[in-house]
């Protein structure tokens, strides 16, 4: 049966709750979930194909030529459940290779997205039942399925792992368990740490995509919550944080200044920021400590010829 068009939607949005939050803290920040409405995906898409953002070229060398190993991995008649989905671009990749896969689950916030990806994903995967779930995957939900439905494989690709902290990491690790079961087992991609230029520059394009996409939030404020923030007296900032071994992307204000949303009003100060997403960095050594802290252990691990970028295979333990 075909479930691409029976989005599950989520009980409710707090994205003015987050918003009025973030911009009354004493160091105004964003959750980076936010940056990701309909045009907001669209860009990250197109930054994925600069030439300065190695981690979707490194990544996917990862699935293509280790497709194999990764099929052995999954098993057999798997069904796939996507963290984050996206365009799903990666995960044609890894489906294309699994050995008749029966299902695919794309969890996402961006519905519109969300609907085209599980159109596409099921025009071509035809014998796939596919069942697209709107919900921030950092709630808590239930998956669409029962224990006698197979196999389950968690697919968390990107360097999205990095925009968690260890307490946000630690729950979607523990919730992935819960939806995976005992012999569940979960794909995850992140970012290696290397030479902070090659950061920074990943995270700063000469091309201003990721600027764009940046103050794209400030727009999505402005049309959702009334807000009336002044664009240009923003610019985007990508700054390196040794401590947390994070790249920070910052909403800089260039002026002293007052926003209005929601009826309540926030000022701002000259060079003062709106710290938007961090994006840390691990090592292999790292990246175990933090899948044992969610209840998982790695069992594979797959790196691109430069080293660049890392993609974990896990399992319960």
């Amino acid at each position: 049966m075909d479930h691409a068009h029976d989005i599950i939607h989520p009980v409710e949005d707090s994205f003015a709750r987050d918003v009025l939050a973030g911009l009354s803290a004493d160091v105004k920040t964003l959750p980076s979930r936010w940056l990701y409405d309909e045009r907001g995906s669209a860009l990250f898409e197109e930054i994925t194909r600069l030439d300065e953002y190695y981690l979707t070229r490194a990544e996917t060398s990862i699935l293509r030529e280790r497709q194999n190993d990764i099929a052995d991995f999954v098993e057999s008649g798997a069904i796939l459940i996507e963290y984050g989905a996206g365009a799903g671009v990666k995960t044609e990749l890894v489906l294309a290779g699994l050995r008749e896969p029966r299902g695919y689950v794309p969890i996402d916030i961006a519905d519109t997205f969300l609907a085209e990806t599980s159109k596409r994903i099921a025009l071509r995967f035809p014998s796939l039942w596919v069942r697209p779930i709107e919900r921030n995957f950092l709630d808590v939900f239930k998956v669409p399925f029962d224990e006698s439905d197979g196999g389950r494989t968690g697919f968390f690709p990107g360097s999205t792992m990095g925009n968690l902290n260890a307490s946000e990491a630690k729950t979607l690790l523990t919730q992935m368990g819960q939806h995976l079961g005992d012999d569940g087992r979960a794909i995850i991609g992140v970012d290696l740490q290397k030479n902070v230029g090659t950061l920074l520059r990943a995270y700063d394009d000469s091309a201003g995509v990721t600027a764009a996409f940046n103050l794209n939030l400030l727009e999505r404020i402005n049309a959702e919550l009334g807000g009336d923030f002044r664009l240009e007296q923003f610019e985007h900032a990508a700054r390196w944080n040794e401590i947390e071994k994070a790249v920070e992307m910052h909403l800089v204000s260039l002026c002293d200044q007052r926003v209005t949303i929601c009826g309540r009003t926030f000022d701002f100060r000259t060079s003062e920021t709106i710290h938007t997403e961090s994006s840390r960095k691990y090592t292999a050594e790292s990246f175990e400590r933090l899948a044992r802290s969610g209840g998982w252990r790695v069992a594979e691990a797959w790196q691109d010829a430069d080293r660049l970028f890392g993609l974990f295979g896990l399992i319960r333990g």
